[in-house]
């Protein structure tokens, strides 16, 4: 069970929240942008949760070989809107980084993408948001994660390879070694015997540096607060990939939602979930009205006692399974 923050998400204080929540529910791992502000925010939150008697989860740090969805930032000039545009964009962001006014917040901006296409005006641009090869190492020391999750496409494999030695450069001691990709390549989508092959690809060098290795294989990234239907994008790709996939758990991501585990059959294999758009749209309207009152969700009494059974509505089944 892992909570997804957003590879680029810094809201502070709503990650501090999500991860003191789902950290007190009883998540195994949560998973954060490479940013030394957002992991101390994620650590405050599981303590929060640890002095509630919750046990730790580790911490995970995503980092991408190359251009990704899950990287970026959106940004438009607010100035060139017109005056009487009704602001599609505002509507469809689900991170509420888009208000009745002004451009991107752009500590909410996860990257989802949903506003390029709603702006009628087209006016609306993204941003990759990458670390240099110099900045890894030096980074991860600092963060000192109990995880790294490298976000790769088909295609990209000396890339990956180049990302990983920078990971194994910083000298932090990993417990897991988790690679999310889907059928995205680099060129053009992919079949799914062809993104196994890739996954053997990065296997061979995982293994032999001794890494523990888990596969996130990507359904339909960022899209599982979108409706009940994207969960079946995350299911058949584990179908479809397990006979060819390298030895390593795998685990559904990319559209997962409260209709995941209903799909799946006990002879699918998934190891785990990983719960991103869909974690976070369940306390949105909670870290709305604790915003609003001026003070973090978990310091309000009567919102967690509201907050923590949607979160266990979520994830109780999975850690039942």
């Amino acid at each position: 069970m892992k909570l997804i923050c957003g590879a680029s998400n810094q809201d502070l204080v709503s990650i501090e929240d999500l991860c003191a929540l789902y950290s007190l529910a009883g998540v195994h791992c949560i998973d954060v942008a490479a940013d030394a502000a957002v992991a101390q925010a994620a650590r405050r939150g599981i303590q929060w949760a640890l002095d509630r008697g919750a046990k730790a989860p580790w911490l995970m740090v995503s980092l991408s070989d190359g251009e990704d969805p899950h990287f970026r930032k959106a940004h438009f000039d607010p100035q060139r809107c017109p005056v009487d545009c009704p602001r599609p964009c505002q509507r469809v962001c689900p991170a509420l980084a888009i208000g009745a006014s002004g451009g991107v917040i752009a500590e909410r901006c996860y990257g989802c993408g949903r506003c390029l296409p709603a702006c009628p005006l087209g006016l609306i641009g993204e941003a990759p948001q990458l670390l240099s090869p110099e900045a890894v190492p030096q980074l991860l020391a600092q963060l000192q994660p109990d995880a790294v999750e490298l976000h790769t496409q088909p295609g990209r494999g000396a890339a990956f390879h180049q990302r990983l030695a920078q990971v194994l450069a910083s000298g932090v001691p990993l417990r897991r070694l988790a690679v999310s990709i889907g059928l995205e390549g680099a060129h053009g989508p992919v079949t799914p015997e062809q993104l196994a092959t890739e996954l053997w690809q990065r296997f061979v060098p995982l293994r032999r540096l001794g890494l523990r290795v888990l596969w996130q294989l990507d359904g339909r990234p960022m899209s599982g607060d979108v409706g009940a239907g994207t969960a079946h994008a995350a299911v058949k790709l584990l179908r479809a990939v397990r006979p060819w996939a390298p030895p390593g758990p795998l685990q559904l991501a990319g559209g997962t939602n409260a209709s995941s585990l209903g799909l799946l059959r006990p002879c699918d294999g998934a190891a785990g979930v990983a719960f991103g758009g869909m974690a976070r749209s369940l306390l949105q309207p909670l870290l709305q009205e604790a915003e609003g009152r001026g003070a973090p969700l978990r310091e309000q009494e009567d919102l967690c006692r509201r907050a923590l059974p949607l979160v266990q509505g979520l994830i109780d089944p999975w850690l039942g399974r």
